[in-house]
């Protein structure tokens, strides 16, 4: 009896072993077999998928055999590691074991998406809204439901979204990618408000993210921002208004067809800085941290004036007479697109560095949803406005503005800075 004990013990342990054998031998197998690859191809894992789901899925697909070993072996092997979502690239050659290291460490594709210095953010829904990669949650939705949907309810978008490279994982909302924007607008903006210049004449972040657009849609040469700053600077404090030409196009809005009028110069808007007395009520544009820190540090100095060159870059002045001769010199003579600080208007009127229906939020500030209107006082000019339109021309690639032509207005301008430019 015990003999024949021990010879089945033998048998049972020698079956054993082959099923061991058998088995270590069908998991290198199904590990070691090269995935039926021709060309390089894309695996999307989306999220809550799950190895066996995966494994049958690429089985049913031809791509690999002996799912169910593969299966185990996951499952007494890698029970404990999470299996990301995304695309992970595969390539002619590859084995399955190769597969499962891809899948342990989490190596997905990386997609990216660039938000650009001075676009404002009906281009930046556009840019998310083209990308086939990120999942699409904000089509239909207004601007302030969108910004309620980001969390951040009573929150006017423009301008509250820094302009970077972001990378991102198919399957990343286009909702997930603003958010990171916001965040990192919200960083920058408090490290560069804790180094703000101490004669700074802001009261409150937010007021810098206003100043620093319009440093963004003035000048792309990182050396003159500071400039440009100082200019705006000087001109509140002494009681002229900023007569800017990228406030007026932006408070347009999509009526603007690339060609700036003295009528338009006369619209009542509250972005309208050729009527209206301080800072526009909001950014006009995302920014990025070089022109916030230019308007929280503005350079000093004397210049009220600027007029461009035609290169680029910006010609200064301190005084409108000095200012006009530059402006023959550069706009006359060469008829180059441009943008320039205009003449003070007829009356001069006291400015505050902002408009008080601006939130004074904690850093960092947040805007209101809808776009309030300014609460310093209107100036309308009894003769025509001291500057003719300028043309907003464009910044430095990938910057997308483009340079208007200007309508020529018969009537005789008020200053010598407008009669050159009704002159071209």
């Amino acid at each position: 009896m015990r003999r024949k004990f021990l010879v089945l013990l033998q048998a049972v342990l020698v079956l054993a072993g082959l099923l061991l054998g058998g088995s270590a031998w069908k998991l290198h197998s199904a590990l070691e077999q090269p995935l039926n690859l021709k060309q390089e191809q894309l695996l999307d894992v989306p999220a809550g998928a799950t190895p066996t789901g995966t494994f049958n899925r690429l089985e049913s697909e031809g791509l690999l055999k002996d799912a169910f070993w593969l299966r185990l072996y996951w499952r007494f092997n890698l029970a404990g590691v999470p299996l990301h979502s995304g695309e992970y690239r595969l390539t002619p050659g590859m084995d399955v074991r190769s597969l499962l290291s891809l899948w342990q460490r989490g190596e997905v594709v990386q997609y990216s998406l660039t938000l650009v210095e001075g676009w404002n953010f009906r281009q930046v829904r556009a840019a998310l809204a083209k990308n086939e990669k990120l999942q699409q949650t904000l089509a239909g939705l207004s601007d302030s439901e969108v910004m309620t949907k980001l969390g951040h309810k009573d929150v006017f978008a423009e301008g509250r979204f820094f302009p970077d490279t972001y990378r991102f994982v198919r399957g990343m909302s286009d909702a997930e990618l603003l958010e990171k924007a916001y965040d990192r607008l919200d960083s920058v903006l408090a490290q560069e408000w804790q180094k703000r210049s101490a004669d700074a004449p802001y009261t409150e972040p937010y007021q810098a993210l206003i100043m620093a657009s319009l440093v963004e849609k003035e000048t792309g040469v990182p050396q003159e921002r500071g400039q440009i700053a100082g200019v705006f600077v000087r001109r509140m404090q002494q009681g002229m208004l900023l007569q800017t030409d990228p406030t007026v196009i932006y408070g347009l809005g999509e009526r603007y067809t690339g060609k700036l009028t003295r009528a338009h110069l006369r619209e009542a808007n509250p972005y309208n800085t050729y009527m209206n007395a301080g800072l526009p009520p909001t950014p006009i544009a995302m920014v990025g941290r070089e022109a916030i820190h230019a308007a929280l540090n503005p350079v000093a100095g004397n210049s009220l004036y600027f007029v461009a060159r035609g290169d680029g870059s910006h010609v200064f002045s301190d005084d409108l007479d000095s200012h006009n001769n530059a402006v023959r010199e550069f706009q006359l003579k060469r008829r180059a697109d441009y943008r320039s600080s205009p003449a003070p208007a007829t009356a001069p009127t006291p400015m505050v560095p902002a408009p008080a229906a601006v939130p004074a939020p904690t850093v960092p500030a947040s805007a209101p949803a809808t776009a309030p209107a300014p609460t310093t006082p209107t100036v309308a000019p009894a003769t025509a406005p001291a500057q003719s339109p300028t043309p907003e021309a464009p910044g430095p690639t990938p910057k997308p503005a483009s340079a208007p032509a200007v309508e020529p207005v018969p009537a005789a301008p008020a200053s010598t800075d407008a009669e050159a430019k009704d002159s071209q």
